[in-house]
């Protein structure tokens, strides 16, 4: 048979009720030691007082003493109706006192004890104690517990009744707190399933500043991710579909037209020659895309070693010196102020890379474009200037998008990831691309953190 199961929110609650219990059981426990307890002590204090005052002001010689101190005890008007004082010789009869006989004696002299005898037409319970002269006389003096015992019962009494409003003020909080804190869960269980169902839009309420509130502008922030990425992927998907289909379309027609025209071998070569160089760009395509995958997944995070910008910097323009003399454009190498820092050298050049090889393609023959390393305490600055027509104001944002291009018609070549391959390795160096416009042309900055190994 299966255990019904507790939700969290009456575990909760029933722990809630626990302990709002146990502190009303231990506060009642303080309050009857400080009220009955403090008067059950003082009156034993006080009957071991007695005694042993009137124990030591005793003397053989003079036995009427002892019944005079009595008589003095019971005639003071201080608890006289409480009072029992009982003088008793070696055989039991009693000498003087105010109680005709007295039998009971369970317990050592000296210490204290309670007993029950009989006080006009009731029983009433006593604390007593007894002691022993050398003339073996003995002198009980005893204190009535009754307006004690009702003092007690009063208090118990008073506890009960407020253990039992506590008790109905706790399982009253224990639901109300329950059903608050369910019908907070299940709002959130309630937009979650709406989001799985495919609106993407609902977002959680947020009131107040309390645990659920913070928890809630988290999911929205969540949420506000999953619907910027669901809509990314569709453009992407919409970019891919654009990018792969005009290729494809071409590379099926060229070998359909081979197939069918073909009249020799070396055409038939010169086809599949183009058909390869096709396929080649496909594959750099890809490529680019999981090269974006990885550094944004931060596969190859922990392979980072001492890295000099300076150097890759330099390797790079020397690699785009004879691209870019044929251009016609002029690429130099300015500061090379750069300290060393922490990376992956092979993405770090790709991003240099990158950068270097989107101002040969945009900024046109004749550009002058210059590459400057540079530092600071805290970052090492990367930057590629170039002085063609930049990118406009209201590009700029989306231009490190997958797939974006400024040229919608896509009549330049590339693909639209060259920029998008570098934000994703400057964020997995904990850095950053920063894009402004050069007036003329366009200033990019690769803007790494200094680390040491």
């Amino acid at each position: 048979m299966r255990r019904a199961q507790w939700s969290i929110a009456a575990r909760l609650a029933a722990s809630y009720g626990l302990l709002l219990m146990l502190a009303v059981s231990i506060l009642s426990a303080v309050f009857y030691i400080s009220t009955v307890g403090v008067l059950e002590r003082g009156a034993d204090v006080k009957l071991k007082a007695t005694a042993e005052r009137l124990f030591s002001a005793y003397d053989v010689s003079r036995p009427a003493a002892i019944l005079q101190a009595i008589t003095t005890e019971l005639e003071d008007g201080i608890d006289s109706d409480q009072e029992v004082f009982v003088l008793l010789d070696q055989q039991g009869r009693v000498l003087g006192g105010n109680r005709a006989k007295w039998r009971k004696f369970g317990f050592e002299q000296g210490s204290l004890g309670t007993v029950r005898i009989k006080r006009g037409e009731q029983h009433t319970l006593v604390r007593m104690v007894w002691r022993q002269f050398a003339d073996g006389n003995r002198l009980v003096v005893a204190f009535d517990m009754q307006e004690l015992t009702a003092v007690r019962q009063l208090v118990l009494h008073a506890l009960l009744v407020g253990a039992l409003v506590a008790l109905a003020l706790v399982v009253g909080g224990m639901g109300f707190f329950r059903l608050r804190l369910e019908r907070r869960i299940g709002e959130i269980r309630r937009i979650t399933r709406e989001v799985e169902g495919g609106d993407l839009g609902r977002r959680m309420p947020v009131q107040g500043d309390d645990e659920f509130s913070r928890l809630a502008a988290d999911i929205n922030a969540m949420l506000e991710r999953i619907e910027h990425l669901m809509h990314g992927v569709r453009d992407v998907s919409n970019a891919i579909a654009h990018d792969l289909r005009t290729p494809l379309t071409r590379l099926r027609g060229q070998l359909e037209d081979t197939l069918q025209h073909a009249s020799d071998v070396t055409e038939l070569r010169d086809s599949v020659a183009t058909a390869t160089m096709g396929i080649d760009e496909l594959i750099v395509l890809f490529d680019k895309l999981l090269q974006i995958a990885e550094s944004e997944a931060g596969v190859r995070g922990r392979d980072f070693v001492t890295i000099d910008l300076n150097r890759i910097a330099e390797d790079m323009v020397d690699l785009y010196d004879a691209a870019a003399e044929e251009q016609g454009a002029t690429l130099t190498l300015g500061k090379r102020d750069g300290q060393p820092s922490l990376g992956d050298h092979d993405l770090l050049a790709s991003a240099v890379s990158s950068l270097i090889d989107n101002a040969l393609k945009y900024a046109g023959q004749g550009a002058h474009i210059e590459v400057n390393v540079t530092s600071d305490e805290h970052t090492v600055d990367l930057a590629v200037r170039d002085d063609g027509p930049g990118i406009p104001a209201d590009h700029l944002p989306q231009v490190t998008e997958r797939f974006y291009r400024v040229d919608r018609s896509r009549g330049t070549a590339g693909n639209g990831l060259g920029l998008s391959i570098v934000t994703a390795i400057a964020k997995l160096h904990d850095g950053r691309l920063e894009l402004s416009d050069a007036s003329p042309g366009l200033l990019a900055r690769l803007v790494l953190p200094r680390r040491q190994a």
